[in-house]
């Protein structure tokens, strides 16, 4: 299993929205490496649902891969803003997942408690300028991610 990270702004889709729809597809990223992270995801995989562009900005909940290599449909949908004119049926460009609700952790895991406890090395998220909406976390830092989180509670 990998361990993953994912962020969203809780007023675009926020965990909440996820407990409630249990399932969704995570479509929209127009990153290239973040992509690539996706592609490379399977079915059982776990991710941090980090909520961005918030304040606080923290580790929320878990979720985990239900789907993965799944064609992004909005990239074919110009009336979506993350519609890509060069993308076609037999060559999409943009791959994503579909993810399911896990939990929600009692407490938010903030950006600045995450910097106390891990380095930019450790855990992405941490690094200085990282706008990467999707990166791989190193299995020995999710358990420490999960212990810390559940310790909040």
């Amino acid at each position: 299993m990998n361990y993953w990270l994912m962020k969203s702004e809780p007023d675009v889709y926020g965990i909440a929205d996820l407990e409630r729809d249990r399932e969704t597809i995570w479509d929209g990223v127009r990153n290239y490496q973040a992509r690539n992270f996706l592609k490379s995801m399977q079915s059982g995989d776990l991710a941090f649902f980090y909520h961005s562009n918030t304040t606080p900005l923290g580790i929320v909940g878990l979720v985990k891969i239900a789907q993965s290599t799944v064609i992004d449909p909005t990239q074919f949908d110009s009336s979506s803003k993350y519609y890509d004119p060069k993308s076609t049926l037999e060559n999409p460009r943009w791959h994503t997942a579909i993810v399911e609700f896990v939990e929600t952790f009692p407490m938010m895991l903030t950006l600045d408690a995450l910097r106390q406890i891990f380095t930019p090395d450790e855990l992405w998220v941490v690094r200085p300028g990282n706008r990467l909406s999707v990166m791989p976390v190193p299995e020995d830092v999710a358990m420490r991610i999960l212990k810390k989180a559940r310790e909040l509670g």
